[in-house]
């Protein structure tokens, strides 16, 4: 085989793995530990960027640690989906048959291992945070428990892992990491509150693009019990919620952070969604799905905005 065929065929593996990696979850996963972490600084008054020389190794394995947590559940549940994937996400790479199951089984298997090896190395809050993390993961797609069934259950899932005890015990590791009191101060409740509720919009809207497929499969959604207009708009009001909450937060001049800063950057911020939003053509599947798309990078958006109010505060 040629260099350049060999080059080509690394290129489209990699390629599968990004897509088996669910792109916007790794970028969601990556601002978490740079946000909580700068929050970590800015809060227990630390010197920036890296106040010892194991705070930068902390970060790097920290990160790690999460995209390994992060990949072992998004392989898994394609693992357990992929009849399902064939009709609503037919790029990926399991369901496209780009990777075999054994494939996938192989990078699922590693990183869960790297994801626990590494956290058990680097300090007990980061271990306890990727051990339960990757066991609602596992009780969210394996059967027999399978808890994306129902979406009460599968909604907890999501915004119990991204909204909790991803930020919680993040916080707590790098607060053990620079030797600061091992206590959640108001901020990180303020953003841990504001994250939940984010995670439950994210969590009931991203069924409605999978609206076919789940209905095929006997899925039970809020989107097939509700409708798509129903759920749409409730996924619109709890983002409300979210940017109104932080706004209250700038207005009751919270000591911790930058209130001015906090009131008009979730202003606009707010004013933005709603204007967006209003272009979705709930009847189109590709201007859901980039909805969609919108709404995580929201997501995004938030771990830098709220870190930066902290380190203005």
């Amino acid at each position: 085989m040629s260099q350049i065929s060999q080059t080509g065929l690394q290129s489209n593996w990699l390629y599968a793995f990004w897509k088996f990696s669910r792109p916007h979850t790794i970028y969601g996963t990556s601002l978490s530990v740079l946000g909580i972490y700068l929050i970590s600084i800015a809060l227990t008054n630390s010197e920036f960027p890296f106040p010892n020389s194991y705070s930068l190794l902390s970060v790097i394995g920290a990160w790690v640690a999460c995209l390994s947590g992060n990949v072992y559940i998004v392989g898994l549940n394609q693992l357990q989906d992929v009849d399902i994937d064939k009709i609503n996400k037919p790029h990926l790479p399991v369901a496209s048959g780009e990777f075999t199951q054994r494939t996938g089984e192989i990078i699922v298997i590693a990183t869960g291992i790297l994801a626990l090896g590494l956290s058990w190395l680097l300090g007990p809050f980061l271990f306890a945070m990727v051990g339960i993390s990757l066991a609602i993961g596992t009780a969210y797609s394996l059967p027999p428990i399978r808890l994306k069934r129902f979406p009460f259950w599968a909604a907890i899932c999501i915004f119990s892992v991204r909204g909790a005890i991803v930020n919680l015990g993040l916080f707590l590791h790098f607060s053990w990491v620079l030797q600061a009191q091992q206590s959640i101060p108001p901020a990180v409740w303020t953003l841990t509150w504001f994250i939940l509720v984010f995670t439950i919009a994210i969590a009931i809207f991203k069924d409605i693009p999978d609206m076919e497929g789940d209905r095929k499969f006997n899925i039970t959604t809020f989107t097939i019990n509700l409708g798509k207009v129903t759920v749409f708009n409730l996924s619109r009001w709890l983002l409300t919620i979210c940017y109104a909450g932080m706004i209250l937060v700038g207005l009751l001049d919270f000591t911790q952070v930058n209130s001015i800063f906090l009131i008009v950057v979730h202003s606009a911020i707010l004013a933005f969604m709603w204007w967006q939003t209003q272009q979705t053509d709930l009847q189109d599947k590709s201007s859901i799905t980039s909805a969609y798309r919108f709404i995580w990078k929201l997501f995004y958006l938030e771990y830098l905005v709220f870190p930066i109010s902290c380190l203005l505060g």
